[in-house]
């Protein structure tokens, strides 16, 4: 059985000043206090901020990611950072197609796979995002529409190592609503075998988070399913000791899937 190393990533989206830096001080101070347990932690803050953060946490085991980057490696973009930026500025990851990006700035999976080539050619591990409304779940289109966000987003350069999925139901994100455990089974296994016919090989060795409305107190319910290897947390992951009270479901049980 391959052995996938869980991630838990902090998503802060249009969040955060520089008081708030205390709480990536406190997030490094849990981590080294093994509160994860074998899980990888990884905040991705705004882009005013990751440098700061990266200093905060230069010499600790908490990672650091940007939220989105423009698809050229420099250029006469105006307020677009490239992922070598973000590089230089101390991340090793980028989140990329999330559905905020999908619907309001128009990103379709063109765009994002070209923006994860950007990432790959940086050096940064890519999360990229998929999900579907609730529309498209109660016309039974879910799997179509991730499949399809799947073949559309994901370079046949990436692998395991340089690319996370992260599945993400539109409808869940921010609402408090969250889809079944039996859901969830489905679709991980289902981006599991979509990415091995993708990515021939790659798909037993593939992270694949689950995000939208998770909390501590749904944490386990949600992210101890067959198939997922953590999670891609919003709100929960402005507050450390929200945060890392999802992050310790992997100190306090052993995995079996």
């Amino acid at each position: 059985m391959t052995q996938r190393r869980p991630l838990v990533a902090g998503n802060w989206k249009m969040h955060g000043l520089r008081k708030n830096l205390s709480e990536v001080s406190a997030i490094c101070a849990a981590v080294a206090e093994g509160i994860a347990g074998d899980a990888e932690v990884l905040i991705c803050p705004p882009a005013t901020l990751l440098i700061a953060a990266a200093r905060i946490c230069e010499g600790s085991k908490v990672a650091l990611g940007g939220q989105h980057c423009h698809e050229e490696p420099s250029g006469p973009f105006t307020g677009d950072l490239s992922a070598e930026m973000l590089k230089d500025a101390g991340a090793t990851y980028v989140i990329l197609g999330h559905s905020e990006r999908r619907s309001g700035h128009h990103e379709g999976n063109h765009s994002v796979h070209e923006k994860t080539l950007g990432a790959l050619r940086a050096g940064l591990t890519a999360i990229v995002c998929v999900g579907e409304t609730k529309s498209e779940r109660e016309a039974g289109d879910a799997l179509r529409l991730v499949g399809s966000q799947l073949i559309g987003s994901i370079p046949k350069s990436a692998s395991s190592e340089s690319l996370v999925i992260a599945y993400e139901p539109v409808w869940a994100i921010g609402t408090g609503l969250t889809p079944t455990p039996e859901d969830i089974a489905e679709m991980h296994h289902f981006i599991r075998v979509q990415v091995n016919d993708i990515l021939p090989g790659q798909g037993a060795a593939l992270r694949i988070l689950y995000g939208g409305s998770v909390k501590p107190g749904n944490a386990a319910k949600l992210l101890l399913v067959k198939d997922v290897d953590g999670a891609l947390v919003g709100g929960a992951s402005l507050n450390s000791s929200e945060f890392m009270g999802i992050a310790g479901i992997y100190r306090e049980f052993v995995r079996t899937t």
